[in-house]
This record gives C-alpha cells, sequence and structure tokens, in this order.
C-alpha cells in the first residue's frame, strides 16, 4: 500500500500521520490492499483552478477524484468486492481536497472540519472503487455509505486530533 498526503494550504495544519491511519483502516475496511494513492490537501484558489480546468466548474470545489485506473483494471475492479485469492481489490488514483471548503461546510452542518476532511476522502475512496453520485438514485446509496464510513471511523479514531 502505497499511500502519499501532501499539504498546500495554510488554512489549517493537519496531522499527516493520523490522516494516513484513517486511510488505511478504510482501505482494509474496504479489503482494498493494492492501492497507490495520492491525497492533496489544497487552498480554495487552487480548488477552483482544478475545478475550472478538469471540471469546467467555476470557483472551489470540496473534494476531486482522479482515477488512474485503465479500463479494463476499472472493469475487473467493479465486479471485484473482496479479496480473492487472485489478489485484492486495486485502487489507484489521487483525491483533492479543499480545506478551506471543509471549515465553510462545517460551519454551514455544524460539524467539524476534521469530519469534513475525513467525509471528503471516504467520497473519494468511494469513487475510486466504483461508486457513482451522477444521479438522484445512486448518490444516495454513495452518501448512505459515506455516512456509514464516516460514523465507523469516528468511533475508531479521535478526529478532533486531525
Amino acid at each position: 500500500m502505497c499511500v502519499i498526503i501532501a499539504s498546500r494550504q495554510r488554512t489549517r495544519k493537519i496531522g499527516r500521520h493520523l490522516l494516513k491511519q484513517i486511510i488505511a483502516a478504510l482501505l482494509a475496511d474496504l479489503k482494498v490492499e493494492n492501492v497507490e494513492l495520492g491525497v492533496q490537501l489544497v487552498a480554495a484558489p487552487e480548488m477552483a483552478r482544478l475545478n475550472e480546468k478538469f471540471l469546467r466548474h467555476q470557483g472551489p470545489t470540496d473534494v476531486i477524484t482522479f482515477d488512474y485506473l485503465d479500463n479494463a483494471a476499472r472493469a475487473s475492479r467493479l465486479h471485484q468486492s473482496v479479496c480473492s485469492r487472485d489478489g485484492c481489490a486495486t485502487l489507484h488514483g489521487e483525491i483533492v481536497i479543499c480545506v478551506d471548503e471543509a471549515v465553510a461546510q462545517a460551519r454551514k452542518f455544524g460539524t467539524s472540519w476534521q469530519s469534513e476532511i475525513i467525509r471528503y476522502v471516504v467520497h473519494g475512496i468511494l469513487h475510486l472503487r466504483g461508486f457513482d453520485d451522477s444521479r438522484a438514485d445512486v448518490r444516495r446509496r454513495m452518501k448512505r455509505e459515506e455516512n456509514r464510513h464516516l460514523r465507523e471511523l469516528s468511533h475508531r479514531f479521535a478526529l478532533s486530533k486531525l
């Protein structure tokens, strides 16, 4: 498992070691062992540039996920929900998280910015596992999974120490 975390923002100091532990626990829960994952923590101006360049949307967003698996590997992943004797599910991608958006969303929804960061990590990893949120019906399913994993992780880790 290779998880690299980089912070290019000054909004909040984030404990990368704890974040890496949380990500490892989530990946273990999802039975994903073959992992190459980059997590980039950025400020609003950088996220706005990425959002416009890659998604053609104006302004910052909370999280953007880039899936680097080729089409054959992606199709295989969709059918592989647990480890088999041939190996474990594979994940290869990058998650870009806007810390400024996490702080703003936490204020709006009465949560902590740390739990918002973890929510975005879960959301990004679910996308890399094949979840979709482009339609209302599949978005509800993804949101339930996101909430479930966030709840489990918040019981196992002190997210406030992030």
